[in-house]
């Protein structure tokens, strides 16, 4: 990845938050660095990408620590109940929490640790079978649960849509998922700032409709093997 590529990444994320009148520093992007290299990290790093996301604690475990130190890194995948431990220790931000025992596991294991976990609930707002998530109906009770967990940040709400090859198509999902979160914020009084949706394919769809974490992987890395 030269840097003319992230270059170009940026005046792409820079023109969709002109049309949507933010701020640029309202969008954060986070490098989808799944099935690759340390190398590749570091390379993107010296380019001045400082978020990284990993969706299988197994690979981030042997990786993160053939990585540049000063890396923030984001779990972005399904995770299961006996790897919260690494996943506490490995990550700060969570992305990908889909269940209250998920939630409650986290909090248990952020405890031992002596840490603060900053974790996002993840909302299947397309009503997929195949994807994981909370059913939008379940959020405000969850959120209600969250209010006495006392190692969990819940800083926001991700989304993944149904894959399409026409982004536009992907717009409706990302505007529920700023309608929930505007609702759940007034409701329940979690300021909720974060919404992490947008892929190499969408993304500037997702920051028109509102994200501020972006997911972008092939876009910056090319197609993994």
């Amino acid at each position: 990845m030269s840097n003319l590529g992230i270059e170009q990444v940026r005046a792409r994320i820079a023109q969709a938050c002109a049309r949507a009148g933010r701020p640029v520093e309202s969008v954060k992007l986070v490098a989808v660095s799944k099935r690759q290299s340390p190398d590749a990290v570091r390379a993107l790093a010296e380019a001045g990408v400082e978020l990284f996301g990993e969706s299988r604690a197994q690979e981030a475990r042997q990786k993160i620590p053939l990585c540049p130190g000063d890396l923030t890194w984001h779990m972005i995948g399904h995770i299961q109940r006996n790897k919260v431990r690494d996943i506490v220790r490995l990550f700060s931000y969570v992305h990908s929490v889909d269940s209250l025992r998920l939630l409650e596991a986290l909090d248990g294991a952020a405890a031992e640790a002596g840490k603060t976990l900053s974790v996002l609930l993840e909302v299947n707002v397309s009503g997929e079978g195949s994807k994981f998530g909370f059913v939008p109906d379940e959020v405000p009770a969850v959120l209600e649960r969250c209010g006495s967990l006392m190692n969990l940040d819940v800083a926001g709400l991700m989304t993944i849509p149904p894959f399409t090859p026409e982004p536009a198509e992907a717009r409706p999902h990302f505007a529920r998922l700023r309608e929930l979160r505007d609702t759940w914020r007034e409701a329940t009084g979690f300021p909720l700032d974060e919404l992490s949706m947008g892929m190499s394919h969408d993304f500037e769809v997702a920051i028109e409709e509102g994200a501020t974490w972006i997911r972008l992987g092939t876009i910056l890395f090319g197609d993994r093997e």
